[in-house]
C-alpha cells in the first residue's frame, strides 16, 4: 500500500514540475514577446521621427534629394521573389510636385533594372565608384 501511495506521489509530482515548466515557458514567452513588441514600437517612434524631419526638410526642397544603400549579404524584406535586398533607394520630392515623383520613381526603376548597372553597383569598391556609376549610366 505504501509504495502505491509513493507512486502516486511521485506521479502527482512528475505532473507539478511539467505544468511549472509550461508556465516558465509560457512566461519567457510572454517576455519575449514583450521585448518584441517595445523594440517595435521604439523602431515605429524613431521612423515616425525620421518621417517627421523629412516632411520638414521637404517643405524646403527645390529639387530631388536621393541617397543609395548597398548591402553585400542582403535584408530581408519580404520581397516579391523573397530574395534579399541589395540596394536601397530613398528619394525626397519636394512637396506638390507629384509628377517628378513618379518620374524619378520610374527613372530608378529602369536604372536599377539593367543587369549591368546592378552588376557594377554591387563589385563597386567604394563610394566614389558607386557615384560614378550613377553618374556615367543615368
Amino acid at each position: 500500500m505504501l509504495a502505491e501511495h509513493e507512486l502516486e506521489l511521485a506521479a502527482r509530482e512528475a505532473e507539478l514540475n511539467r505544468r511549472e515548466a509550461a508556465v516558465r515557458r509560457a512566461e519567457e514567452t510572454r517576455s519575449e514577446a514583450d521585448e518584441r513588441s517595445a523594440a517595435l514600437d521604439r523602431r515605429e517612434r524613431e521612423l515616425g521621427q525620421v518621417l517627421e524631419a523629412v516632411e520638414a526638410q521637404r517643405l524646403r526642397l527645390d529639387e530631388v534629394v536621393a541617397a543609395f544603400g548597398r548591402s553585400t549579404n542582403g535584408i530581408e524584406f519580404d520581397a516579391l521573389d523573397n530574395a534579399p535586398v541589395k540596394f536601397v533607394v530613398l528619394f525626397i520630392v519636394p512637396k506638390n510636385q507629384f509628377q517628378t515623383h513618379l518620374r524619378t520613381l520610374a527613372s530608378i526603376a529602369k536604372f536599377l533594372n539593367d543587369r549591368s548597372v546592378r552588376e557594377s553597383l554591387a563589385s563597386a569598391k567604394s563610394a566614389d565608384e558607386i557615384l560614378s556609376i550613377f553618374r556615367d549610366r543615368s
